[in-house]
Order: C-alpha cells, then sequence, then structure tokens
C-alpha cells in the first residue's frame, strides 16, 4: 500500500494494525521475526543511539543473509536486519540532534519500513543526552527534528511520546508533531514520572485520537493486556487506529497469535531456533528467554539457564543442541564456498610471498583461560630446539586493524584477517602456523568447525607439512637412529645396557647445550607474550 505524507512515497501503513513496541534488548531480530510470525503487522527495534549509529558501516552479510550495521572494531552488530521483515520494521533512534537523525535515517533508510523517533524513554541514559522524554519540554527541537526527517527520507517518519501533566498540553504538542508532515504518533499513556504499575490513562489517549487526524497508536496496555482478544478491547478503549504491545509481548511472543497463546517453552524453542539462526550474542539471548520465564527462573531449569555463557547451552536445555549443531554444519560449508570464491581458506595453507597464509580470525573467548596458541606455539618450539618465535606486526592506514607474521625456525606464517588489536594479530599469526603443522591451536571443542585436520588437509594437497626441523632435533633423531641399530646388531643384554648409558649422555649433554644456547641467543618467556623469566626455569625441555 503507497500513500503521500508529508511529501515522502510510504511503504507501511500504521492504521489497523497490532505491533512489538521497541523494547531495549528485546527488540532485536530473533524477537522481531518471532513476533511477525506469531501475528504482529509491524516491529519495532530497540532504541538505538544516533551517535553508535554513526559509527557504524553497512555490511551485507553474506553468510547470515543480513544486512549488518557494526562498529568498525566490533564483533557484533549495533543493528541487524534481513529480507524477512523488511518491508515491516521501524526503525527507532533516539536524538537529539536533527542533523545526527538524518544522517543516520539516510544510513539505514533502503533497509527498513520506516524511521521512528523516541520521545518518551524516561529512562536516565537517554534523558541525560536531551533524548527521550527529555524533548517533550522542548517542543521546539521535536519541529525541528521531525521536519528534517520527513523532507529528507523517502519512508514514512513517526514518533513515540508520553503524555504531559495538562491535557491541552498533551493535545498541543501532538498537533505540533501532525503539522511536520509525520505518518502517525505513538502514544504512550503515562506521564513520564509513571511506571508500568500505574494504571494507564487510556482517555487521554483517546482525547489524542479526536484531536488529530493521523493514525494514533496506543502503548502502555500490558497491564490490560493477557490475552490477543485484550489488544481489540485496548484498542476500542483508547480509540486509537493501532495497538503497540511491550511487555505483554515480552512475557509472551505470542500474545499476537488470534488463534491463542502458546506455552512458554514452546515460544523458547521457536526463539532459540532464530537465535541460532542469526547468530544472536548469547547474552542477548539469555536475557530475552528469562523475560519469557519470568517466575521460572527459579526453577531447576532457570538455575541452569542462568548459569549458561553460550548459545548451544541454551539450547540443550530446551533439546535443540541437534539443531544448533546442524545449523553450524550448514553454515560452515556456506562460509567454505563463500571463501573459496574469494580465495581465502582457513584450511589450506596458501604460499603467498614465501608466507604460509590461511584466513584465520582469533577471538579470545573461544580458548581456555589460561591456553593460546601463542603459548603452544612457543613451547613447542622449545620442545624442537627452535629459537622463540618473532613477531613482525603493521598496523593499517586509516583502519587502526593489525596484521602479524610469526618467523618459526625457517618458515613465516599469517593470517590474512585484519585484527582490531597488535595482540589479536599476532594469536591468529600463531594460530596458522600450528594449524600448518598439523597441531591443535587450543580451540575450545565447542568452538571447533573444522571437518578435518588443518594440517593433514595440507598435506593432502601439498604431500607433506612444512620442514621446520632444527639442526639440533636433527642430531638427537640422528643419534638415537644410530644407537638403535647398534643393540639390533649386538648382544640384545648388552646392547640394553649400552643403549641406555649412551641415551642419557645424549640427553644430558642436550640438556645442557639447549639451555646454554637459549640464554645466548634468544630471551626465554613467559606464554609467549614477552615477559622474561630465568631461564633455568624453562620448561617443556625433555628431562
Amino acid at each position: 500500500m503507497t500513500s503521500n505524507v508529508g511529501g515522502a512515497s510510504s511503504r507501511l501503513n500504521y492504521a489497523d494494525k497490532v505491533m512489538l513496541a521497541p523494547m531495549v534488548r528485546i527488540g532485536t531480530l530473533p524477537a522481531r521475526l518471532l513476533a511477525l510470525d506469531y501475528g504482529a503487522d509491524v516491529v519495532y527495534c530497540e532504541e538505538l543511539i544516533d551517535h553508535s549509529m554513526l559509527q557504524c558501516q553497512r555490511v551485507e552479510n553474506e553468510l547470515l543473509d543480513t544486512i549488518d550495521f557494526i562498529k568498525e572494531q566490533a564483533h557484533h552488530p549495533v543493528f541487524r536486519t534481513c529480507a524477512k521483515e523488511r518491508d515491516r520494521v521501524v526503525f527507532q533512534m533516539g536524538t537529539a540532534d536533527p542533523e545526527r537523525a538524518l544522517k543516520v535515517a539516510k544510513l539505514v533508510e533502503n533497509d527498513v519500513a520506516g524511521i521512528d523517533v523516541n520521545m518518551g524513554c524516561p529512562k536516565e541514559y537517554s534523558t541525560k543526552g536531551g533524548m527521550g522524554a527529555a524533548l517533550l519540554s522542548n517542543p521546539e527541537k521535536i519541529k525541528q527534528i521531525l521536519t528534517t526527517l520527513v523532507n529528507g527520507v523517502s519512508i514514512p517518519v513517526t514518533c513515540k511520546i508520553r503524555i504531559l501533566p495538562k491535557l491541552e498540553d498533551t493535545l498541543s504538542l501532538v498537533q505540533l508533531i501532525e503539522s511536520t508532515g509525520v505518518a502517525a504518533v505513538a502514544v504512550h499513556g503515562r506521564f513520564k514520572e509513571e511506571r508500568p504499575r500505574h494504571p494507564v490513562h487510556a482517555d487521554v489517549i483517546k482525547a489524542i485520537t479526536q484531536a488529530v487526524s493521523i493514525p494514533v497508536i496506543a502503548n502502555g496496555g500490558s497491564g490490560v493486556i493477557n490475552r490477543y482478544e485484550d489488544l481489540q478491547r485496548f484498542r476500542e478503549d483508547t480509540g486509537a487506529s493501532s495497538v503497540m504491545v511491550a511487555r505483554a509481548a515480552q512475557w509472551n511472543f505470542s500474545i499476537f497469535r488470534p488463534e491463542g497463546m502458546l506455552p512458554a517453552d514452546d515460544v523458547i524453542r521457536d526463539y532459540l531456533r532464530y537465535a541460532v539462526d542469526y547468530d544472536n550474542v548469547a547474552l542477548n539471548s539469555k536475557y530475552v528467554l528469562q523475560q519469557i520465564l519470568q517466575a521460572e527462573q527459579q526453577s531447576p531449569r532457570g538455575q541452569k539457564l542462568l548459569a549458561t555463557q553460550a548459545l548451544r547451552e541454551m539450547c540443550a536445555l530446551w533439546d535443540l543442541a541437534d539443531y544448533y549443531d546442524d545449523v553450524q554444519v550448514r553454515r560452515r560449508a556456506k562460509q567454505e564456498e563463500l571463501e573459496r570464491k574469494k580465495g581465502l581458506s582457513r584450511y589450506e595453507p596458501r604460499l603467498v610471498d614465501g608466507i604460509y597464509t590461511m584466513h584465520v580470525e582469533y577471538i579470545r573467548k573461544e580458548y581456555p583461560s589460561a591456553v593460546s596458541p601463542k603459548t603452544i606455539l612457543l613451547n613447542w618450539s622449545r620442545s624442537e630446539y627452535l629459537p622463540q618465535p618473532t613477531y613482525e606486526t603493521v598496523k593499517q592506514g586509516s583502519d587502526t586493524k593489525f596484521n602479524s607474521v610469526v618467523t618459526v625456525g625457517d618458515k613465516r606464517y599469517a593470517s590474512s584477517f585484519w585484527h582490531k588489536a597488535k595482540k589479536l594479530a599476532e594469536q591468529a599469526a600463531a594460530s596458522v602456523c600450528l594449524r600448518t603443522l598439523g597441531l591443535h591451536d587450543g580451540k575450545l571443542q565447542a568452538y571447533i568447525t573444522e571437518a578435518k585436520d588443518d594440517g593433514k588437509r595440507h598435506v593432502e594437497a601439498h604431500g607433506k607439512s612444512p620442514s621446520v626441523e632444527s639442526p639440533q632435533r636433527k642430531k638427537c633423531r640422528t643419534e638415537k637412529a644410530d644407537i638403535a641399530k647398534k643393540g639390533d646388531d649386538g648382544d640384545e643384554s648388552e646392547g640394553q645396557i649400552s643403549q641406555s648409558k649412551v641415551q642419557t649422555d645424549v640427553e644430558t649433554t642436550k640438556k645442557k647445550d639447549v639451555l646454554q644456547t637459549l640464554k645466548a641467543d634468544h630471551k626465554v618467556t613467559k606464554n609467549g607474550d614477552g615477559d622474561e623469566v630465568d631461564g633455568e626455569k624453562c620448561h617443556g625441555i625433555d628431562s
């Protein structure tokens, strides 16, 4: 349906709709999609602050088929959306400045159905910057922001307000808002000092509907909305065109189902599937599940949920671990295909300008607290009597990202992934080295997605792993082979005694030589990160 409001061509009609209200920490992509599945006509994202959004870049996520707005040095997007909600999602921003608001609106304009400005949030994090409910006392600023947006974007613009202490002031405010050309106004029927425990002022919302000609969206009725039929009753009580639901939906998203609400466990399973499908942040998913559980958080399963940290752990509590694993397998296959098309690989190292290169991102949470690829590589190098690995790290100009090359023996290794910190880049380089050599880099089993051992893939492709054997290791290997041969040629008991004595002498000499070499030529470090320790105490050497 297309209409013209304030000169903007609109795809979204705000009349006669039931909507998911903007809710901080609730209104992320999985919750919005679930609300749409259950029957919501329109969904709002959580309030996102203009300053934060202006630090984001728009990225087409081919792996998830989403559009992500992500900060330069972040792992997770500030805002994620997808084609399924394209024509029914409204982007709500927190702003106190017309120009910033317009920049944000232009950034997301082609990926959402509408723009909304939060003018009703009474929380300090919103009001202290002159946003949210703080705007209610500054009608001129409201007019500037809304007029700038309406004239600046091609999609409909709305705002969400709270009512003022005096009815005449509230009516004057909504008439000013209407004059800016907005497509609709959402009204939370409480004063900014009131909270959900206070009754909603349905009579004030009704007076507003009679004072303006644009659709009025009634909000604040969660205290009287307990099932789908209550949505229509609240609409009638307020005389509003549409109804926006917050807390009732937060507790059970199936409030939008005309057929009736579903049990909490069913809603949780449906939510978790979307959380897995769209790689939602585990902490955010956990928070949403806790809101759905409500009093059941004290149950045995609720207590187990409280102890979870990873999305898979949450899935396991509702018998969805297999679903999680299946999605990861499919995603891994898709990732490999995308990387192949781009000439990248996380599995098979490529020799680029004399450097063994793989596309590896180092993510700290995927490793035990006391283990890292650098630590493992350092200890392995010591056990092989190789010099300590050395790292050459470069910084990418304006992007403030880092890439590192590690040298082990006479071979060099690097990741083609640029990291946000020098230490992360070095860990990635160490991981590439370990994988190329067919060694485990320490990653926790839950995060291991490789179908095969990386070194085995390299052997299959190239016939052998790159050799980094040191002269000391080669000498020891030769001596052991000679001793074994002499033992076979001579008397069995005499050979055993001779071999034992020679081997002991060789190992004693070997240990002394290695310690002297380490002391003379290298700084022995702890955990591979540059802290000096006494060379006599270095471990990882055969004794």
